[in-house]
């Protein structure tokens, strides 16, 4: 790391990730005492059951209050907090500003996992997006065929709606056929919740007519 100030250090161009696997966390985090998923593009992968294209990184989601218990798991590695491109020393006060810890090799400066730290009111999650949207922790972890826990489509969707980026609107087309009417539902109100108008309201209320 650089400099230790308020400010953080500027991430610039592409830090140097080597990311784990779903089932390399898995293995890292067996035993230990917390509730994890894995989010993002590699949740879609694991609700599909296949690899669908290269990640770049591997992102998984935990209750906030569980980050020490992750912190003791992976105790032979460092701890960055990272967000609007920048990153901050664990013990800076940007950890209460932004919600995702990368986590580091001491010895190469490679980056392995990103950590969500996801707010929570006991067993039921909050999107940090608007804490009005949650969802029960037994409804939102689904476990793949290899007993790796990862977060439901529709809700990896939801958050993939901002940037829409060409692999979100690629996941979207893999993945909206193969969901039940109450995860399309569920998703268009929570979408049209977060972003009126969105152009995938179109295709998810053509998808409910089916």
């Amino acid at each position: 790391m650089g400099h230790d100030t308020d400010e953080g250090d500027l991430l610039d161009g592409d830090p140097p990730w080597d990311p784990w696997t779903p089932g390399e966390v898995a293995s890292r985090l067996a035993g230990a005492s917390l509730r994890w998923y894995v989010v993002a593009g590699w949740a879609i992968d694991l609700f599909l059951g296949r690899v669908t294209r290269a990640h770049g990184d591997i992102e998984i989601g935990i209750p906030a209050g569980s980050f020490p218990a992750v912190r003791e798991a992976l105790g032979d590695f460092e701890f960055d907090v990272v967000g609007s491109g920048r990153r901050w020393r664990l013990d800076s006060p940007a950890f209460a500003d932004h919600f995702q810890t990368w986590v580091r090799s001491p010895a190469t400066g490679l980056y392995h996992l990103d950590v969500f730290r996801d707010p929570h009111d006991g067993e039921t999650w909050l999107c940090r997006r608007d804490t009005s949207i949650r969802m029960p922790y037994q409804e939102l972890v689904h476990i793949d065929r290899n007993s790796i826990p990862y977060m439901s489509p529709e809700i990896v969707l939801l958050f993939k709606a901002k940037h829409n980026r060409d692999k979100d609107r690629a996941d979207l087309n893999l993945v909206l056929p193969l969901l039940k009417s109450s995860q399309l539902c569920w998703l268009s109100e929570k979408l049209e919740m977060l972003h009126p108008g969105h152009p995938w309201l179109g295709e998810l209320q053509r998808q409910l007519a089916v």
